[in-house]
């Protein structure tokens, strides 16, 4: 009598998980990524800004003049406001991450004050954020309302907006909104005599229309 062998179905392939590049660019955008993967990134293309949000990569253009020039007045007054009050300002920095939960939110400039020290990048959150908004509903929609939420939950104490298009300063600073025209100026608990002239922020934004 014959024997019967059965035929056995091969067994699944385990689909293993693409190793994510230590170089990424435009490209990328879309990509899913942990905020582990996007931290260790080595090498991008330098003409794209990145942002890691809710585990996506997002990549946009680089900043043009109308947000570099405002950020690089803007930077200098606080960099004299350090001089003339040292031991207020910790540090200021351009071209900064946020770390939040599965996100990691890019800022144009960032502010550290109260830690007596050079502050931690990766635990230290600074104390103000500031945003130098992008044309777009989308960017709008992302700086007015995404990354407001975002900053004030992880414990930013103010987020500057400055809004070129309607000639504003918006801060939030916890629950509160304060509006400051272009005509007017603004001033902070947090860096005392300090005064921030909006208009010539947003003029720098507006020379180059």
């Amino acid at each position: 009598m014959a024997t019967v062998i059965e035929k056995q179905s091969p067994r699944p392939r385990m689909r293993k998980r693409r190793a994510f590049p230590n170089y990424v660019g435009p490209h990328d955008n879309g990509r899913l990524m942990t905020p582990e993967e996007f931290d260790a990134v080595s090498s991008y293309n330098r003409n794209y800004r990145y942002e890691l949000i809710n585990g996506v990569l997002i990549v946009n253009a680089m900043a043009g003049p109308a947000e570099t020039d405002p950020n690089d007045e803007l930077g200098f007054l606080l960099r004299l406001y350090q001089h003339e009050y040292p031991g207020v300002i910790d540090k200021t920095i351009f071209e900064h991450y946020i770390r939040i939960p599965n996100t990691r939110r890019r800022s144009d400039r960032v502010v550290w004050t109260g830690l007596g020290r050079v502050p931690n990048i990766k635990t230290d959150v600074p104390a103000i954020v500031t945003e130098f908004l992008s044309p777009g509903k989308r960017s709008w929609t992302r700086d007015y309302n995404e990354k407001r939420q975002q900053l004030r939950d992880v414990g930013v104490k103010e987020y500057w907006l400055f809004d070129r298009f309607e000639r504003k300063l918006t801060v939030f600073r916890g629950e509160e909104e304060i509006t400051v025209p272009h005509d007017a100026t603004y001033t902070t608990p947090l860096l005392p005599e300090f005064t921030l002239p909006v208009g010539q922020i947003l003029a720098c934004a507006e020379d180059w229309k």
